[in-house]
């Protein structure tokens, strides 16, 4: 079987997802809110392109039922519930909810995988969980592309570290494991953090901007193992939980 890592939505060629089990990731910060949001009771995280189409889906839904989530330049987005914080998704604020959601990175990079075997999204606070279905698929020779979503389409630091851990677990005791070059370089990136992702994130261009804009708690938040240990499956255009009630 294979491992790529895939640099930003304009970089998700067709051909290295097709029929593959792909893991999105946007460690700072759609991927940890996401993770957060479904761990606290949320039905479902619905990714949109824009907020106008956030604001159109929930005209489709009882007001009571739905929360509009998102940023753009990090911020929250005026007359919406919830931003991109991992901490605004608390069991209060989620459960059973159904939560339409759109970021500058994450959801872009979301919708831009198409036939894909499946689909889930990962980051560090939900990196065992995932890292196990992730070897489930490699036991079974299927091929894993990681997609990074990168900040402004471009590549970034956090996200390529995180599919580097990613591929190094996932090749651990696996024979005939080949590995794209841009996965084996995340893998560099990944040996020379490892478990110090305070450091990682103070040398990445967003968690710096992050840390500016007064998101420290986030980055916080971001940066903590298997915090929210669950999958969210994307499939019929919206993210759920793994489990009894939502097998693959």
């Amino acid at each position: 079987m294979r491992i790529d890592v895939l640099f930003g939505p304009g970089n998700t060629i067709p051909a290295l997802v097709q029929g593959r089990v792909v893991a999105v990731i946007d460690v700072l910060r759609a991927s940890t809110t996401v993770a957060a949001a479904l761990a606290n009771g949320a039905k479902a995280v619905i990714p949109l392109d824009s907020p106008d189409e956030v604001i159109i889906r929930a005209k489709q839904f009882e007001r009571s039922e739905v929360r509009m989530a998102g940023e753009r330049r990090m911020r929250p987005i005026p007359g919406f519930d919830l931003g991109n914080s991992p901490g605004d998704f608390s069991v209060d604020a989620v459960s059973g909810k159904t939560v339409l959601c759109t970021t500058t990175n994450g959801t872009s990079a979301l919708l831009a995988v198409q036939g894909a075997r499946d689909v889930v999204m990962a980051s560090y606070v939900n990196f065992s969980a995932v890292c196990t279905l992730l070897r489930t698929a490699a036991r079974g020779d299927t091929d894993i592309a990681l997609v990074c979503a990168g900040r402004d389409k471009q590549f970034s630091l956090e996200d390529a570290s995180c599919a580097g851990r990613f591929t190094r677990e996932i090749m651990k005791g696996l024979s005939c494991v080949e590995v794209g070059d841009g996965a084996a370089a995340c893998v560099v990136i990944d040996t020379r953090y490892g478990d110090r992702l305070d450091q990682l994130f103070a040398d990445s261009e967003h968690g710096r901007a992050l840390q500016d804009a007064g998101y420290a708690a986030d980055l916080e938040q971001c940066a903590t193992l298997d915090a929210f240990p669950v999958i969210p499956v994307y499939q019929d255009r919206q993210l759920t939980k793994l489990g009894p009630d939502r097998e693959r």
